[in-house]
């Protein structure tokens, strides 16, 4: 049965992250840079203050809410469970290993392009969000393709059938890169570090996991506020220790990843070109799969933030993109590239270090021990538990905003249970499988999810013209906050 469904996979996957599909993905990256004239770049001080810089200045961004919202801070933090997980460590070393270090050149720029990937699907988000009968903000790439791209003369239907398949996609995606392989190399670790058996990590987790999870947003989210900023500044710091310590090779590994993105050679020396086309097509498959830009995933906890303004939510989306992939990306990139254990070529690696079989699931905890001794590698694995399971509770919720608009909010409880079940299926499946699965639903989601971005760009160019308008260069004209007259004058009152 396994056998059938590789084979099955194997055909869906070569078809959505084809060249076409990579080339949507950066194409629609490149035009909202250029739409909002390098928004990430022309307007960084303006953005990194009203992200970081307002943390611990406005209370709106902290503060938590005592309607069915959720605070800036705590959707950030949601959001980035989603996307700080085992992307960040095994995707980084997976994405070396296949396409050699050149591969982390190309991260870098599908994450710089990203940011306005993230940007606008984060300001459509909230342009389009409505709230549910339980009064909880509903928003997500199902909306704006339904009732943004939807509202284009001829695209009713269009927009309507993107809209169920965007969340047929996510819903399984939901139980591959936010389920199966965040629990499944959280087993593979504690059983290669710990030894503990893997089946025995996946009812651990079940348990753990579905005490969150069938609570529902507010409790994911009070979760992940709390676990989020600890494991990445824990694994940050950890990281720029043995940046430190191997200072000295800086220059050569970037040498090495500049090189390596435009005159690769692939692994087993095939010739350059085909290097090339590995280092990019694994540069930008890990970087997606790390912060998800273009996947239309985070935009739905985003959603359920109390901002009023798109453009605001946006931004956090800027911020989210830079830190999963710029600063958690980069240094375990420079971890494994500086340790002596990989080809700074080909991106091979030593057959083993000290009689351990070097995998793309080991290489960073055995980068760690190396520094650290047996600490290091016990460090990796509680960083990927903890990594892993935040990512689990974030896609929980994506996972349970597609079956509420697929099939209305009385099902999303049972989605709930379904989903903690698999959890233990994650657990002990085959690792390459379980990561050929995730990368196969994120690009079946991801394209329609940019067809929407593509089509409404021009109205995303608007609100954020709107915003630096009213709030940069101070003039006086009314603001964009939603496509819904009621949503429209409710929000202005809150501004």
């Amino acid at each position: 049965m396994l056998d059938i469904i590789t084979n099955i996979n194997n055909v869906v996957n070569n078809i959505v992250w084809g060249w076409p599909a990579l080339i949507l993905l950066a194409f629609v990256g490149v035009l909202m840079t250029l739409l909002t004239k390098f928004f990430q770049v022309s307007h960084f001080k303006h953005w990194w203050k009203m992200t970081v810089g307002a943390i611990f200045k406005d209370k709106d961004v902290l503060g938590h809410t005592k309607d069915k919202s959720i605070s800036q801070f705590q959707s950030l933090c949601t959001a980035l469970a989603a996307t700080v997980g085992t992307g960040n460590i095994v995707g980084v070393a997976g994405a070396i290993l296949v396409g050699g270090p050149g591969a982390v050149f190309w991260m870098w720029i599908i994450a710089f392009f990203g940011m306005m990937t993230n940007f606008s699907e984060n300001v459509l988000g909230i342009y389009y969000r409505r709230k549910n009968k339980a009064g909880e903000w509903s928003g997500g790439a199902m909306y704006y393709l339904r009732d943004g791209l939807g509202s284009k003369k001829g695209c009713k239907e269009i927009g309507k059938i993107l809209a169920v398949l965007f969340s047929i996609f996510c819903f399984l995606a939901s139980f591959g890169i936010g389920n199966m392989t965040q629990v499944n190399s959280i087993s593979g670790n504690m059983y290669s570090v710990f030894g503990v058996p893997t089946w025995v990590t996946g009812i651990v987790i079940l348990i753990i996991g579905g005490l969150v999870i069938v609570g529902g947003l507010k409790r994911i989210a009070s979760v992940t506020e709390k676990i989020v900023p600890f494991m990445v500044v824990v694994y940050i710091v950890g990281s720029i220790v043995i940046l430190i310590t191997n200072i000295s090779q800086i220059g050569t590994v970037f040498t090495a990843i500049f090189k390596g993105a435009f005159a690769a050679k692939a692994a087993g020396g095939a010739v350059v070109g085909y290097g090339i086309k590995l280092a990019i097509e694994q540069g930008m498959k890990r970087g997606v799969f790390s912060n998800e830009a273009g996947l239309g995933s985070s935009v739905m906890v985003h959603s359920n933030s109390n901002v009023s303004e798109p453009v605001r939510q946006g931004m956090w989306g800027i911020f989210e993109v830079f830190a999963d992939t710029i600063i958690v990306c980069t240094l375990t990139a420079f971890s494994v590239l500086s340790s002596g254990l990989v080809d700074l070529e080909t991106g091979i690696t030593a057959a083993e270090y000290n009689g351990i079989a070097l995998t793309k699931a080991n290489i960073v905890s055995t980068v760690f021990s190396m520094h650290f001794g047996k600490i290091g590698a016990a460090f990796v694995a509680i960083a990927v538990m903890l990594f892993a399971f935040s990512t689990v509770l974030g896609w929980s919720h994506y996972g349970t905003k597609a079956c509420e608009f697929l099939f209305g909010e009385k099902f999303t409880i049972v989605y709930r249970v379904i989903f903690v079940i698999a959890i233990f299926g994650g657990a002990v499946m085959g690792d390459n499988l379980a990561w050929d699965l995730a990368d196969t639903f994120n690009g079946m989601m991801m394209i329609p999810n940019l067809i929407g971005v593509l089509v409404l760009s021009p109205l995303v160019f608007r609100i954020t013209k709107n915003y630096v308008d009213r709030k940069i260069r101070g003039k006086d004209i009314k603001p964009m906050l939603s496509a819904f007259p009621d949503i429209q004058a409710e929000q202005e009152q809150n501004l």
